[in-house]
């Protein structure tokens, strides 16, 4: 029997938050006809939580997305409030931009960005299935009774499959910021083979503006002339609005360790787990009882409102103890709560069950981006949605998947531990996790990532313009700083440093690796080198400090390489290899690595089970 249609698309995307943004305009912009499906068109790019972009290692991934030729960081740049670079007292790798941005102003632009994108509609409606045939994605139905065709399909749902809101003994059945939540999906994917499993996540209460003492708080100012987000946006950005910092008090413990029993993290109500690295503040309590206070940061939500976010003071407490507990902290006496803090629990999936194209390995088309693969946070759903986007645009033309390598990317990181490594809680992207990360720095992931994302389709003409007048800049920059300077001309630089002359003549790079000295003191003493990019000027002074460390690290990822280079057979029979651990037969038989590389990072496959793979694959000739 013919099925009937009501519309014929090239790829669908299920989901219009941070991941099915992203992965929506990459099909869009790659030349399919797409699709995507929200639940709400008032949730497109909504952030539900933290109305903020970056942070530590999320800056990253904002970076490497924009590289690529997607949309967050130009989106970031537009709607900031402020913008802070954090870690700045630690050592390149680590630095991160973070942003605050207004939440109102983000959604309607990043709505407008879809509505206006050639290729793409956006329609308002839940998926309630995904048809497939033969093992192959054909199509999405959904509860509103339409049925689109299609050749690929990417879920990117968040936090709303079967979402309930929790405060105290309140359940609700609904998502978050009280968007309807969504009910069909989950069985769809558990009937396809999709194992799936229960998160959860929480947000803190907002409260009015005009009933905050912010002078009994530390106000915190952005940071001033700050490159952007995006390598697209010219200039710095404008701080409009400051934050503040303020504490806890001991009678905030008190009142929450005598209601902790109420607390649904204590008593049982919440099963789920939650994340480990954004605790709720009754977590905090219970877990460090011997610290005294913890650090709240006030910020804004929009400028269009008065309401304002209280950072590190996520809760699922019931309303009476919240109102208590907020009023309990310095500033705050005298606070009207507008939202109450809530913890919601979803539905997500086991992302072991994805190849690192992040397809499905039980069903050929059908790709997973965002929280729904385990993960927290807009910058990881972002990154996420990009690839999934790019991959499905590469299955539906026929084209071999891209895949970042945990060498290239703090993308391919976050992809690799999701796939090869799986979470048992709300994964979190850190810097730490970057083994490569003094390679992977903010600033160079347009070098990084942007010839790929050209060869990919995605990268436009003035993007790619902008990063061959960058290389040539760099290159001249390079030559430049090699140039010998006398002692004579050196002193007065060295001599504000604190630091001794030399006797000898010193390039310029070589006096860039001397204490103290910056590439902005360098043009200071050295006006001929005012010609170039100070922003560029600072990345090669940066490579030349560590140019010692980055030559060992580069050194190690050649040596990675030859692991990721040995392919493993699709059709291996893992559980009939002899002299493999009954552990490594198992998860190798799982997760089906593609390489020995992402093989040796699954967890229960040791070193000498790596060496029996080998010895295998050279006695099958390969």
């Amino acid at each position: 029997m013919q099925r009937k249609y009501d519309e014929i698309y090239d790829a669908i995307v299920i989901g219009a938050g941070h991941a099915g943004v992203e992965a929506c305009l990459a099909l869009a912009r790659l030349g399919l006809r797409t699709l995507v499906l929200t639940l709400s068109l008032d949730a497109i790019s909504f952030m539900a939580c933290n109305p903020a972009i970056g942070g530590t290692a999320k800056g990253h991934l904002v970076r490497e997305v924009d590289a690529l030729g997607g949309q967050m960081g130009i989106s970031a740049d537009h709607n900031l409030l402020q913008i802070r670079m954090l870690n700045t007292g630690k050592g390149a790798a680590v630095q991160s931009l973070r942003g605050q941005a207004d939440k109102s102003a983000y959604h309607l632009y990043m709505k407008r960005v879809l509505e206006r994108e050639k290729n793409l509609t956006v329609l308002q409606g839940e998926a309630a299935s995904i048809l497939t045939e033969n093992g192959k994605v054909i199509g999405v139905t959904t509860l509103q009774g339409q049925t689109f065709a299609c050749k690929g399909v990417v879920v990117a749902t968040g936090v709303y499959l079967n979402a309930d809101i929790i405060i105290g003994e309140f359940r609700q059945q609904t998502g978050p910021n009280g968007f309807c939540r969504a009910t069909a999906l989950t069985d769809c994917l558990l009937s396809m083979g999709i194992p799936t499993r229960r998160f959860k996540t929480g947000t803190p209460a907002r409260v009015d503006k005009k009933t905050i003492n912010f002078d009994a708080m530390q106000i915190q100012n952005g940071d001033e002339k700050l490159y952007p987000f995006s390598f697209m946006t010219d200039g710095f950005i404008e701080n409009k609005e400051p934050c503040y910092l303020t504490f806890t008090t001991e009678e905030t413990k008190r009142i929450i360790m005598a209601n902790i029993a109420r607390s649904p993290l204590y008593n049982g109500s919440i099963k789920s787990t939650g994340p480990r690295y954004c605790p709720s503040i009754e977590d905090k309590v219970m877990r460090f009882a011997d610290k005294e206070r913890h650090q709240i940061f006030i910020e804004p939500e929009s400028a269009s409102t008065d309401e304002m976010y209280v950072q590190g003071m996520s809760s699922s407490l019931p309303v009476d103890v919240q109102i208590a507990m907020y009023h309990s902290v310095i500033g705050l006496e005298k606070c009207r709560l507008m939202r109450y803090a809530y913890a919601i629990e979803y539905d997500c999936i086991d992302s072991t069950a994805l190849y690192p194209s992040l397809m499905t390995k039980c069903v050929d088309g059908l790709f997973m981006a965002g929280q729904l693969n385990g993960s927290s946070g807009y910058e990881e759903a972002s990154a996420q949605g990009i690839i999934a986007g790019i991959n499905c645009a590469r299955y539906v033309t026929d084209k071999q998947p891209v895949v970042l390598g945990r060498d290239s990317s703090y993308i391919g990181v976050l992809i690799d531990d999701l796939v090869t490594k799986g979470t048992n809680e709300p994964y979190r992207m850190m810097t730490a996790r970057a083994e490569h990360r003094l390679y992977l720095r903010q600033e160079n992931a347009d070098e990084r990532l942007t010839p790929l994302g050209r060869e990919i389709g995605l990268v436009s003409d003035e993007r790619y313009a902008r990063y061959l007048d960058k290389e040539r800049q760099l290159g001249e920059i390079n030559e430049a700083l090699s140039k010998t300077v006398s002692p004579s001309l050196s002193s007065p630089l060295f001599a504000e440093t604190g630091d001794y002359v030399p006797h000898a003549g010193m390039s310029f790079k070589e006096i860039l690796k001397r204490p103290g000295v910056t590439a902005e003191l360098l043009v200071k003493h050295f006006p001929e080198l005012e010609r170039f990019s100070l922003r560029y000027l600072e990345e090669v002074a940066t490579e030349t400090r560590y140019e010692g460390y980055l030559s060992k690290q580069l050194s190690a990822i050649e040596r990675t390489k030859k692991l990721e280079d040995k392919a493993l057979p699709a059709d291996a029979d893992y559980l009939s290899i002899k002299g493999l651990r009954l552990e490594a037969r198992q998860k190798l038989d799982r997760i089906r690595p593609l390489n020995l590389g992402q093989a040796s990072r699954i967890s229960g496959v040791s070193p000498a089970d790596i060496t029996v793979l080998m010895v295998w694959l050279s006695r099958r000739g390969q």
